[in-house]
């Protein structure tokens, strides 16, 4: 029989006290991993209630003294980088060396947000009155519940907790439930690093039960969420009750425009990089090329020639592959499903557009699709695997009126040697962020955040660490 996760509650593992069991497959080998429990309101009553008992104390210590709790965490990620990244790839179908650098880049981010341990900043604001200071201050939250994705799920663990541990909150993290195995490891890194009981807590569970019961928690003061919409959805009408801040990251539809005069190998390297990339399973990834009509023939054969040479399969029976499985079959069915309806609607295949079957396994081909006019399913519904629509349009304007008609907003690109043109897109596009000349991946000091249907607030940097603040006023006359 599969191990059982054990959920991880003021310091303590605890068993599951009967309740449905999830189990947790490998996609690349639909073998069962391990199993998880379906964890009840209860259970998470515990951990909420050692993560507020703990709150207060941890508050007190100086930013500085929580900062050496992240590097310490850090320094046990470092040692344990192969292990890390086998498990990850076991579970989550990501090819070995970027699971590396997922456990390497986590390590790096705990440390950069311990780094601001002595950069917390409030303000000094003018009075009206004679003799008052006004002082602005930035104080912890509370409590943060953590509820994260499956396709970055180690990284995600240190994207909420090191900005709520530094600033003064604890936290209890719900890991998916495609992807627990990585967040018990984590656990167990733990051990032995002295850091006080209740700062840190894991429950395991469905969203339908464990997720509920964390977003509607009234001692919750802040849940921070990183996956679809329709959860995202749900996550706000359970908080709606408490009146409880939200902070989501959800759905991305981001278009990539590809003018005349941009350098094209340059351009196709980067798109054809992106969208393979975790198999095509990121929110931030090119779901849609725009490209100028000069360059559209060059553009397409570019990018079906880099997608027809990506390797995929079992990426622990072959750590040379590019590409690894997409999590489970209703992915693929997604995956598939939207494609289908793109061919039948007029698209044309110009490689991939099916199913690989490797004999197990989760595989789509990689997939170039040409003739994709703008009122497709394809070209406004979220894909979440390595399939890039094109449409060809005429100019950078009719480029960027197409790029904003959709309800995301989270990235989008734009390739060209024009200066003008690249201001002229940054300042009209309608996203939280626009890369040029570059491959759509954010970097940690940056401010990963979108608008519409991508979400509320945003992660990393100063102002990702700031969302795990309140404001506190002090009006001090004397």
């Amino acid at each position: 029989m599969p191990a059982l996760l054990l959920n991880y509650v003021d310091g303590v593992s605890l068993p599951a006290a009967g309740g449905e069991r999830i189990p947790v497959y490998n996609p690349a080998r639909d073998t069962v991993l391990s199993e998880m429990p379906d964890t009840s309101a209860e259970v998470v009553n515990r951990a909420v209630a050692a993560a507020k008992a703990a709150q207060k104390d941890w508050a007190k210590l100086p930013a500085i003294q929580r900062a050496a709790a992240l590097r310490k965490i850090s320094g046990k990620i470092r040692e344990n980088i192969d292990r890390i990244a086998r498990v990850i790839t076991e579970e989550q179908g990501k090819v070995y060396s970027l699971a590396q650098l997922e456990a390497a880049f986590t390590a790096e981010y705990m440390d950069y947000m311990a780094e601001w341990a002595r950069r917390i900043e409030g303000e000094v604001i003018t009075s009206d009155r004679a003799g008052e200071t006004v002082l602005l201050l930035r104080q912890p939250i509370g409590v943060v519940a953590g509820i994260l994705p499956w396709n970055f799920p180690f990284f995600l663990i240190a994207r909420k907790l090191a900005p709520a541990l530094v600033t003064g909150n604890t936290i209890v993290i719900k890991p998916s439930e495609e992807t627990p195995n990585n967040a018990s490891l984590f656990v167990e890194l733990l051990e032995g690093l002295d850091i006080p009981k209740g700062v840190i807590n894991f429950v395991y569970g469905s969203g339908r039960t464990t997720g509920a019961a964390l977003s509607g928690h009234p001692d919750v003061g802040l849940v921070s969420f990183t996956g679809s919409v329709a959860t995202g959805e749900r996550i706000m009408a359970a908080a709606a009750n408490n009146i409880t801040k939200v902070n989501l990251e959800l759905g991305g539809k981001a278009p990539a425009i590809i003018l005349d005069d941009a350098d094209i190998p340059k351009a196709v390297h980067n798109l054809a990089a992106s969208r393979t990339l975790n198999s095509g399973q990121l929110c931030n990834c090119p779901e849609r090329i725009y490209v100028q009509r000069g360059v559209a023939d060059q553009v397409v054969s570019g990018l079906a020639t880099a997608l027809q040479a990506t390797r995929y399969g079992d990426p622990l029976g072959d750590k040379e592959v590019d590409m690894g499985p997409l999590i489970n079959r209703a992915g693929l069915d997604k995956v598939r499903g939207l494609v289908d309806s793109a061919i039948s609607q007029g698209a044309e295949v110009v490689t991939g557009g099916k199913v690989a079957d490797l004999g197990t396994g989760s595989y789509f081909e990689p997939t170039v699709l040409t003739n994709c006019r703008q009122n497709m399913d394809i070209m406004h519904k979220e894909i979440f695997g390595p399939v890039i629509p094109i449409n060809v349009v005429n100019d950078l304007d009719e480029a960027i009126e197409r790029s904003n008609d959709t309800e995301f907003g989270l990235t989008s690109s734009i390739f060209t040697q024009s200066l003008s043109s690249a201001l002229k897109a940054c300042n009209e596009l309608k996203f939280g962020e626009t890369y040029v000349n570059r491959e759509h991946f954010e970097a940690m000091q940056g401010f990963h955040a979108g608008t519409k249907k991508s979400g509320i607030g945003g992660a990393d940097g100063k102002h990702g660490l700031y969302e795990y603040t309140m404001t506190h006023l002090a009006y001090i006359q004397t």
